[in-house]
C-alpha cells in the first residue's frame, strides 16, 4: 500500500476510537463547536469521511475529468460559502442523518467499513474516483485519501473540542500530509508573503492564514 493509504487507515481508526468516547455519546444532542452542528451531527460528518471512501471505490471508474487537488478545492461549493448556503446545509443534514443511527450504531458502522477498507485498499489501484456531491469531476484515489485524511484530522479536533477531551494525536506522516495540503491552500488564498510572515515573523504576521 502507498503511504497515504496507511495514513488514511490510521486516521480512520483514530476517528473510530473518538466516536466511541463516552463523552461523545453523552453530548450527542448538544450543540458542537461548529455553528449549526450538533455533536451527533458532527460525529456523523466525521464518520462520513470514512464511509465515503468505501462508497467511491464501489462505483465504476468515473467518466468525469480527473483534476488536481488545488483544482478540486477551487471548485467545491462549500469553500468560502455562507453557513446557510445550500452546500453547507446539505453537509450538516448528511451528518445529522448519519447521527440518527445513534452513537453505538454509527461507531459500529465505521468499524465495519474500516475492516473492509483495510483489505480493499491493499489491492486498489490509484484510479480515478469521485464523490457525487462534488460536481462533474473526479480525483485519483490517492488524492481522495489526502482530502479525507485532512477532513478526519480537522473534524476529529472539532469533535474533541466539542466534548472537552484531548484531540487525538496522529502519526507524523498523516500530520505532514494535512499540513502540506492546508499550507498550499493557505498560500493560494492569502498569497506566499502572508504565509511566510505568519510562519516566521510574528511582528508582521497577518490576522489569519486559514486555508478556508
Amino acid at each position: 500500500m502507498t503511504d497515504i493509504k496507511d495514513d488514511f487507515l490510521i486516521a480512520a481508526r483514530s476517528a473510530a476510537n473518538l466516536l466511541r468516547e463516552p463523552a461523545v455519546a453523552a453530548a450527542w444532542s448538544r450543540p458542537s463547536a461548529l455553528p449549526e452542528f450538533s455533536v451527533g451531527g458532527l460525529a456523523g460528518h466525521l464518520a462520513y469521511q470514512v464511509l465515503a471512501v468505501q462508497e467511491a471505490l464501489a462505483e465504476p471508474v468515473p467518466k468525469e475529468q480527473t483534476i488536481t487537488l488545488l483544482e478540486h478545492y477551487g471548485q467545491v461549493r462549500w469553500v468560502g460559502a455562507a453557513i446557510d448556503d445550500e452546500a453547507n446545509v446539505r453537509i450538516r443534514d448528511g451528518g445529522e442523518e448519519l447521527a440518527a443511527e445513534g452513537p453505538a450504531a454509527l461507531a459500529a458502522r465505521v468499524d465495519s467499513t474500516i475492516e473492509d477498507l483495510t483489505d480493499g485498499l491493499v489491492s486498489a489501484a490509484d484510479r480515478p474516483v469521485r464523490i457525487p456531491l462534488w460536481g462533474p469531476w473526479s480525483l485519483t484515489l490517492d488524492d481522495l485519501l489526502i482530502t479525507r485524511v485532512m477532513e478526519l484530522a480537522v473534524h476529529s479536533d472539532d469533535l474533541a473540542v466539542s466534548v472537552d477531551i484531548a484531540t487525538p494525536a496522529l502519526p507524523q506522516g498523516a500530520v505532514d500530509t494535512v499540513i502540506d495540503l492546508l499550507s498550499r491552500l493557505a498560500v493560494r488564498r492569502h498569497g506566499p508573503t502572508a504565509v511566510l510572515r505568519a510562519l516566521s515573523r510574528a511582528e508582521r504576521a497577518p490576522d489569519t492564514i486559514a486555508a478556508f
